[in-house]
């Protein structure tokens, strides 16, 4: 097995952790060799609220991925969302010394690092800083500068921004779990890698990723990320409703969503009902389908409604930044039955579900497919796509799975060969005299014989 080849992929999110060990097959596809998943205890709206439930959590879905695949992680790409991230538009430029010289990677590096060392608000530091277009000189709206001649590289960046204390207790949970944090990335950019095509991208797509906890939204046009937000709830909160609304349990209240749950109500009849059990012997509960779908489609609308907001900020109005493509929807939450025909009716912008099932390889496990795992194969993805840059990071070597290294002394192999070759001409040799000598005597036998 190349371990070079392998990555980890590592989703915490507030409803479960899943880390997905994987490599690429031989026709670009994601080959997932392990899935590990556990339930994320300590995990509340995408943010740690408590460090050891979240480093329980995380060992488990690990050890399930390395029983399984046999394989030792050593550090992994890890997937941040939460209430505390927000995003900025940003400008900034350089000056170059020598107009006459190519712009190479390195003055990009050189721009995108000043933009890093931007002064945030107390408790905030920069998760990703996401070129939009160049200006190279006086010419605008350039894609790539790279390669082009100029004295001023000017550029438009979409800047994302996260509270330092809930990075640094992700980073901590990673640390104690026992593997290294590879690189962190925002979670609706991970899903946005594994649910969208590139032109989808190009004309214009809102990503919404309905998660546990957040509700994440990115927005691209002309294949760049124009947009990012995170509405602070998500599929948790529905289930919160049905709980307060029908007076049940959690568990039963997150069975009956799943099972019999839609976000419209005028699908559902008035005589059609579900029989919850009783607690301790008590009498069961009735309850009409049409209250519950009530009782869903109220809290989706709001989701819909504050997502609807964003992309209305982002401009989607403006005929220069329509989304064609209109909306995708993905994570646990677009499961939900008719939410699809809802966000179409809410928004009027043509919907489809976002399934990951694309990049993955023919052959992977069909649960892999489903929209709740589109982050973790994203964040997998990501690893993959940069492992040039991350290469061995990913996987430790057992000491006796190393290759050997084998010293040769030249002087002594030559003198060994030497003797081999004399060995062989003179085995030849004898070969050769002894056919001789049996072909004489077989001639001598001949003419005796005839005598």
């Amino acid at each position: 097995m190349e371990y070079n080849e392998i990555s980890v992929g590592l989703d915490i999110g507030t409803t479960k952790i899943v880390a997905l060990i994987g490599r690429k097959n031989e026709y670009g596809k994601v080959e997932v060799l392990a899935t590990g998943k556990a339930k994320s205890l300590g995990v509340h709206r995408g943010v740690v609220t408590n460090i050891t439930q979240t480093i329980q959590s995380i060992q488990q879905a690990v050890d399930e991925a390395v029983t399984i695949s046999g394989v030792n992680i050593k550090g992994a790409v890890v997937g941040i969302a939460g209430q505390h991230i927000r995003s900025i538009q940003h400008s900034d430029y350089i000056t170059r010394t020598n107009s006459d010289e190519v712009i190479t990677d390195a003055d990009i590096d050189k721009l995108i690092n000043q933009v890093k060392k931007l002064v945030m608000l107390p408790g905030e530091e920069i998760i990703h800083v996401l070129p939009q277009e160049y200006k190279v000189d006086s010419q605008p709206e350039i894609k790539e500068p790279v390669g082009m001649f100029g004295g001023r590289v000017e550029a438009k960046f979409h800047v994302v921004l996260g509270q330092t204390a809930s990075i640094n207790n992700v980073g901590k949970c990673i640390k104690s779990a026992g593997i290294d944090l590879i690189d962190i990335t925002l979670e609706p950019l991970a899903s946005a890698d594994a649910v969208l095509s590139q032109e989808e991208k190009e004309a214009g797509v809102a990503l919404i990723d309905i998660g546990g906890g957040t509700t994440d939204l990115a927005i691209f046009k002309d294949g760049i990320i124009r947009h990012t937000a995170v509405i602070p709830f998500g599929g948790n909160v529905i289930t919160e409703d049905i709980k307060e609304g029908c007076s049940i349990i959690e568990s039963q209240a997150e069975l009956l969503k799943v099972k019999f749950g839609s976000a419209w109500p005028g699908e559902n009849k008035d005589n059609e009902i579900v029989s919850i059990p009783g607690l301790r012997g008590r009498d069961p509960k009735e309850i009409t389908l049409k209250t519950l779908s009530k009782v869903i489609h109220s809290r989706v609308m709001e989701i819909i409604e504050k997502v609807y907001i964003e992309i209305k900020n982002y401009g989607h109005e403006e005929p220069k930044k329509k989304l064609i493509a209109g909306i995708v929807l993905t994570g646990g939450g677009a499961q939900l039955k008719h939410i699809k025909q809802l966000v179409e009716y809410v928004t009027g912008m043509d919907t489809r579900i976002g399934y990951p099932n694309e990049h993955l390889a023919g052959d992977s496990d069909e649960s892999l497919s489903s929209p709740i795992y589109a982050t973790s194969v994203g964040l997998l993805m990501k690893g993959l796509n940069s492992k040039k840059k991350y290469a061995g990071a990913f996987i430790e070597i057992e000491e006796d799975e190393k290759e050997p290294i084998i010293e040769v002394d030249f002087e002594k192999k030559h003198i060994e060969e030497d003797a081999e070759q004399k060995e062989e001409t003179k085995i030849l040799e004898n070969s050769k005299k002894n056919f001789m000598d049996r072909w004489f005597d077989k001639f001598k036998d001949f003419l005796d014989k005839a005598e």
